[in-house]
Parts: structure tokens; sequence; C-alpha cells
């Protein structure tokens, strides 16, 4: 049995297709991924097939990327991926897309005659009246709350139509397929997984989709904590963690957070990210880090303050540590919001927050009803979803 999973965006989007990956390599599947080149050495470390579609996402190398950038890099993605996915998928005997920019994946899998499968890490992404469709780009800005969610919704179509539609049918007819008359319905299908966590994100039964809530894919990390910072962990009491992963914040966003933190009398972890945050001085109560393993190091902090992406925001919710979301773009709204009403944390209305707000929104993080209630709804987050995404994809495609 051989499947090929489509994947792009940033570590936060890649990194749950691995987890399915290796669930189904271990399940006997011969798997391999279309995903962009600068993940290579993830993919080498885990032992999963890359196949390279595209350049480097714009920023993955550090550099600042500006909103030309981004915008090209979106425009080229669907040349780039039918490009890469017929070819790819060859032999194979299903297709799973991983997001809703994968465009080229179902028409791979109709022209082979394969099983396709999508799948959103996110609610925000399925059309439903129960919810606004999310932003889809950075700095877009909210439709005004009087706009019913089902007009919007309409909207969004028209938008991925008016984005992607003429480079769909163009390629679609190249390969002797009929157009499409909407862009998302296509890629999402009727029938689309939800790959987030049931009490994080749940599911409102919507009309119109059979959606399947597998629970998040999660890849399990057994390294250990750097030796420098196991040191700092066990030199004092649990440090406040901060970072912002992909996201490129600005730079002083480190000397808010550790004024904030410092106001509370915790200590610092400060997560350098793409941003490349750096300490503001060389006090013993901060240390900055790089890439580590989040499983491992969460429990042994304070309260982790992050953008909100859905990947950190269920790894902090399993390691039952208080969060404070500070959204960025994307479904990282939606995420800061569903933290707020668990209890498991708080949210900063401000995406570039002072240290008064920020050190007000640390306030409630840290109380002791706020970790009580952190640890409680750890025991009810799953981790089985991409074994349960890996056997019914399996019974799918016999």
């Amino acid at each position: 049995m051989q499947v090929l999973l489509s994947a792009s965006g940033t570590r936060g989007d890649i990194e749950p297709a691995l987890g399915l990956a290796l669930r189904l390599q271990e399940f006997g599947a011969h798997v391999r991924v279309c995903a962009p080149p600068n993940f290579a050495r993830r993919f080498a470390e885990l032992g999963v097939p890359l196949v390279p579609m595209g350049p480097p996402m714009p920023g993955s190398d550090g550099a600042q990327a500006s909103m030309a950038d981004l915008l090209n890099y979106v425009d080229q993605w669907p040349a780039v991926q039918f490009d890469t996915i017929p070819t790819a998928a060859a032999r194979c005997d299903a297709v799973v897309a991983t997001g809703i920019t994968e465009i080229a994946a179902r028409s791979a899998a109709e022209k082979l005659g394969i099983h396709y499968q999508y799948a959103s890490y996110q609610p925000t992404s399925l059309p439903s009246p129960h919810h606004p469709p999310m932003p889809r780009m950075p700095g877009e800005r909210p439709a005004p709350e009087a706009i019913g969610n089902r007009l919007l919704w309409e909207i969004d179509a028209e938008g991925w139509n008016a984005q992607f539609g003429a480079a769909l049918d163009t390629h679609r007819a190249a390969l002797g397929l009929p157009p499409v008359g909407n862009v998302r319905d296509h890629v999402v299908t009727d029938r689309p997984w939800l790959a987030a966590d049931p009490v994080l994100g749940p599911w409102p039964e919507s009309p119109g989709l059979d959606v399947v809530q597998t629970g998040a894919w999660i890849v399990p990390d057994e390294r250990p904590l750097p030796a420098e910072l196991a040191a700092f962990l066990e030199a004092g009491t649990p440090p406040v963690y901060i970072g912002f992963g992909s996201m490129r914040v600005r730079n002083d966003i480190a000397q808010v957070a550790i004024e904030a933190i410092r106001a509370q009398n915790r200590r610092v972890l400060l997560s350098r990210g793409w941003a490349e945050l750096a300490l503001i001085d060389d006090v013993a109560d901060c240390m900055a880090v790089g890439e580590v393993n989040h499983q491992a190091l969460f429990p042994r902090v304070a309260a982790v303050v992050h953008h909100g992406g859905a990947g950190t925001t269920t790894t902090a919710a399993r390691a039952g540590v208080p969060q404070v979301v500070v959204p960025q773009m994307a479904d990282q709204a939606y995420w800061a919001r569903r933290v707020a009403d668990l209890g498991i944390g708080t949210a900063c209305a401000d995406a570039d927050p002072d240290p008064m707000s920020l050190s007000a929104a640390l306030d409630t993080a840290l109380t002791s009803t706020t970790r009580a209630r952190a640890s409680v709804v750890a025991g009810m987050i799953r981790a089985d979803g991409a074994t349960v995404a890996a056997k019914l994809l399996i019974d799918a495609i016999r």
C-alpha cells in the first residue's frame, strides 16, 4: 500500500503530516510527502521520504520575507503543485491533502483513479454557520460582525475562485479533466477530516459537511532537553516560556515580554524562532533557546506565552500548563478564544501587546485556578489522532 501526503506552510503545518506518515509506516504502508524543501532535515531525522515541492517558503532561511514575497509564492503554488504531485502520486493508492491551498492533490487523484482525502488542522477552514472563515493572508482584517457567517463563507469561496480558479482549471484541462466551479469545496470535499483535538477544537454539526474528527496528529518527541537548558530549569523556579514559532513578530516584543514576566517575579525562557528574538540583558533570570522538544519542556514551565498555532496550543494543553495566547494571523485567534473559553489560559486582544496588558494576562494564567483547570483539561486531550486517521485511510483504500 502506497500513500502520498501533500503539505505546505511552516513547521506547524508540516509536523502533523509527519505524524500521520509515521503512523502509516507503522501499519506497513509506504509513504512519501510532498512538502517545501526547507524541511528536508526534519524528514531525514524521522525517516520519512520527502518529495521536494517548489522553492523554500519565504522567511524559512532566516531572511525577512516581504508581503510581495509571500504573495508571489502563493501565486506560483498551483503550478508548483501540478509540476510535482501528479508524478509523485504515480503508483499510489491514495493522496491526502493537508491544507486548503493544496490545489492540485484532488486533481492528481482523480486523474489516477485513486482515493483522495482532505484534512484540516482547525475548524475555521471548514465552512460552518457556527464560525466565520479565518483570514487567508497575514494582516487581513476580520469582516464586520454585522455580516452573517453564511455570507462570509460565500465571500470566502469567491476569494478562492478569484485567486486559484483559472490556474486550477488550466492545469486540469492539461490533464484532460473538466473545470471546477468552486475551488474551496472541490478541495475540501463534503467529507473532510478535522485533525484537531475534539476538546480543544470541537466541530459543531453543520449542514453540507460530514466531518470526521480524528484528533490531532502528533509526532512523539523523545529528544532530551539540551544540558544547558536542563540546568537552567533546575536552577530555580519554573520559568515562563515565550515563543512565536514561525511568526515574524517585531524584535522588541522580547523586551515587552521580559518586562511583563519579571513583573510577575518569574524567570524567563525565550525561544528565538523565525523572528530571532534576543535577550535584553545578561541577567541570570533569563535564557534564550532555539528549537527544542516542547513535549519535554512545557510540563516544566510556569506558563507558555505563544502565538496560538494549533500545534503549540495542543502541546501546551497536553502538558497541563497555563497559556497566554497572542494571536498574529489565520486560525490563531480561534485557538486563543478556545484557550480562554476552556479556562486553561488567557488571550491578548492586541497582537502587539505592551508590558501592562501582557502582565495582566499573566496575572490570570498564573493563578492556581487556571493551573488546576489546565491540569484537568490535559487529561481530556487525545494522543491517538494519527492512529485514527491512519486506520480510516487504510480502510478506505481497502
